[in-house]
C-alpha cells in the first residue's frame, strides 16, 4: 500500500473557511459524554503505525505531534507492543509497597545512563515536577535553614498540578487553578534577572532547557551554564525540567548534555513511556534526601509502565539511534527553513527533533486546520507558532512528505487570507 496516495481530496475554499461538519461515528457513540478539556477535530482515530494515523473512515494522516512528543518511538512500535504483551502475562501491578524486577531494572538503567544516584517512577511529567519541588524544599529544610523559595522562568510550563501551575508562568494558564506561594518568575535567558531574584529563602532554580509551550525557545548556553554556576556559588539546587527535552528528543539522552551542565534534580516524562503514562524523578548527590513515606502513588512505576520505559530506553540508547536523531533533526531543520523562506514566515527554533516555526502573523490555528485537510497533524502552542515533535524514528521520506503537505496548507491559508481581504475591500 502506498501511503502517499491516501491523501484527503483537496477541499474548496468554502470548506476551509467554515467549520467542518461533525461526522457520525460508525458505532454512534456520542461525544457529549466526554467532558470538554481541549479542542479536538471531529475525526476519530482508530489505529496508528510509526508516523501515521488512520481515522474511522480509513483516511491516513501523517502525525508530526505524536501526542506532544509522548510517542517517542511512534505509534504502536513493535518493540514496545511486544514488551507490554509479554509483561502483561507475567505481572501488571505488584503494588507500590513492594519491589518488582521491572521497577528496579528501570531505576538502575536510568541512574546508570544519566549519572544519577536515585530515581523514582511516576505517572506524568506534572507529577515528576511536583515531586522535584517537594524534594527541593525537603532539602531546604535540612540544609538551608528551611528555605523554600523556587525561582522559575517566565512563560515556562511545568505541568498542571497545583504546585506546578504555581511554578509555571505559561500563557493561557488555567484561571481556575489556585496559585501557591513560594515561587517567583523571571525573564527567560536573562541571567542578571536570575541573579537578582535569589535571596536567603531561595532553595532552587527550576528551568526548562527548551520552553516548549512558549513557542520552542531554547536556553542559551551562556544562560544555562550561568544558572548552574550561580547555584554552585550560592549553594542552592538546580532543577532541570526535561519532561519534553529528555529521552533523546534533542539528540542526546538529556538536553543537559548538549549544554554541558549538570543538574541536581531532573524530571523526565512524555517520551520515557513511549505513549504509556510514565515519568521519573532523578536526584544526584546532596539532593537525595527523601525518606520513607514522603512519596506515594498507587501506580507509580508499576510493572507494565516500567517495562515500557525499559523498552524505550534500550531503543534510544541502542547503536546508532541518537545519531539517527541528529541526522533527521538536521534534515527537518533544513526543510522547515526552506519552507519558511519560501512562504515568508518567521524564525525557526529548536534542537534535534523538537522545533518551533514562528509565523509572520497569528495564523497558526488556521495552518493547523488546513494541514489536517491535507492529512497532516500539527499543533500550535502559540497563535503565531507551529510545533513539531515527530517520532524519534521518523524517516527522511516522512519529513519530505510532511513538507509537501505543510506547503499546501500554507498556500491554502494564504489564498483564504487573500479572499478575505478582497471581500473586505469590496
Amino acid at each position: 500500500m502506498n501511503l502517499f496516495n491516501l491523501r484527503r481530496p483537496a477541499p474548496s475554499l468554502d470548506d476551509l473557511i467554515r467549520e467542518p461538519e461533525t461526522p457520525m461515528l460508525r458505532d454512534e457513540l456520542s461525544r457529549d459524554c466526554l467532558m470538554p478539556s481541549v479542542a479536538r477535530p471531529p475525526q476519530v482515530f482508530v489505529r496508528g503505525q510509526g508516523s501515521w494515523l488512520w481515522d474511522s473512515d480509513d483516511h491516513a494522516y501523517l502525525d508530526f505531534t505524536q501526542g506532544s512528543g509522548a510517542n517517542s518511538l511512534g505509534h504502536s512500535p513493535q518493540v514496545l507492543a511486544k514488551a507490554l504483551a509479554d509483561q502483561a502475562y507475567t505481572l501488571i501491578n505488584a503494588g507500590n509497597g513492594l519491589h518488582h524486577r521491572s521497577q528496579l531494572n528501570l531505576a538502575n538503567r536510568l541512574c546508570q545512563a544519566t549519572g544519577s544516584d536515585q530515581a523514582y517512577l511516576l505517572n506524568s511529567g506534572a507529577q515528576a515536577c511536583e515531586a522535584a519541588i517537594k524534594l527541593a524544599r525537603k532539602w531546604g529544610q535540612l540544609h538551608r535553614g528551611g528555605a523554600y523559595h523556587i525561582i522559575t522562568a517566565s512563560n515556562g510550563c511545568h505541568g498542571h498540578s497545583f504546585a506546578t501551575m504555581s511554578a509555571s508562568d505559561a500563557a493561557g494558564a488555567n484561571r481556575f487553578e489556585p496559585q501557591l506561594p513560594g515561587f517567583s518568575h523571571v525573564p527567560f535567558n536573562d541571567l542578571p534577572a536570575l541573579h537578582a531574584a535569589v535571596d536567603a529563602q531561595t532553595v532552587a532554580i527550576m528551568l526548562e532547557p527548551i520552553q516548549g509551550k512558549a513557542g520552542v525557545i531554547p536556553a542559551t548556553e551562556h544562560y544555562l551554564k550561568g544558572a548552574e554556576r550561580l547555584c554552585r556559588e550560592l549553594g542552592i539546587l538546580l532543577i532541570l525540567d526535561e519532561v519534553q527535552t529528555g529521552i533523546g528528543r534533542c539528540g542526546t539522552l538529556l538536553a543537559e548534555q548538549r549544554y554541558g551542565v549538570r543538574a541536581d534534580i531532573i524530571t523526565l516524562g512524555k517520551g520515557l513511556g513511549g505513549g504509556i503514562p510514565l515519568a521519573a524523578l532523578l536526584a544526584r548527590g546532596k539532593a537525595c534526601c527523601f525518606e520513607l513515606g514522603e512519596l506515594e502513588g498507587t501506580h507509580h512505576g508499576n510493572a507494565l509502565m516500567a517495562t515500557a520505559g525499559m523498552a524505550v530506553l534500550d531503543t534510544v540508547l541502542g547503536s546508532g539511534f541518537l545519531e539517527h536523531i541528529h541526522e533527521t533533526g538536521h534534515y527537518l531543520k533544513e526543510g522547515l527553513a526552506r519552507l519558511a523562506y519560501r512562504y515568508d514566515q518567521g524564525e525557526l527554533r529548536g534542537q534535534g527533533l523538537l522545533w518551533g516555526l514562528t509565523l509572520s502573523d497569528d495564523s497558526a490555528d488556521a495552518v493547523v486546520k488546513a494541514a489536517l485537510y491535507e492529512g497532516l497533524i500539527l499543533n500550535a502552542p502559540q497563535p503565531n507558532c507551529l510545533h513539531f515533535t515527530p517520532a524519534l524514528t521518523v524517516s527522511k521520506s516522512n519529513i519530505d512528505e510532511m513538507l509537501l503537505r505543510l506547503a499546501r496548507a500554507f498556500a491554502r491559508v494564504h489564498t483564504v487570507q487573500l479572499q478575505c481581504r478582497k471581500g473586505i475591500a469590496v
